[in-house]
């Protein structure tokens, strides 16, 4: 079990359940269209995966610039999705 963490590919089971999980929530959203907003969704999952890309390259012994990109990554989808979510409440309103 400890060897799955030290190699990273914990990460990598992770990131294929996502994967999974994209694609079902990409189903549903085919059979009922309107109801499941997929662009926040895909952009909370960049953000989750690169999280845990950051967290493969800890793990591995990446170098601090390789961890430093991943977590940039995940900021600006995090704030993509902030602003995805901000922009789609101020619509509702109206």
């Amino acid at each position: 079990m400890s060897g799955l963490f030290e190699s990273g590919r914990i990460v990598d089971l992770i990131l294929v359940l996502m994967a999974v999980e994209a694609v079902v929530f990409f189903i549903i959203a085919r059979c009922m269209p309107g109801r499941v907003p997929l662009g926040g969704l895909v952009l909370n999952l960049a953000a989750g995966a690169s999280l845990l890309l950051a967290l493969r390259a800890v793990l591995t012994g990446a170098d601090w610039r390789i961890i430093g990109i991943w977590l940039g990554l995940a900021f600006i989808a995090h704030l993509a999705d902030l602003v995805f979510r901000f922009d789609r409440s101020d619509r509702s309103d109206q």
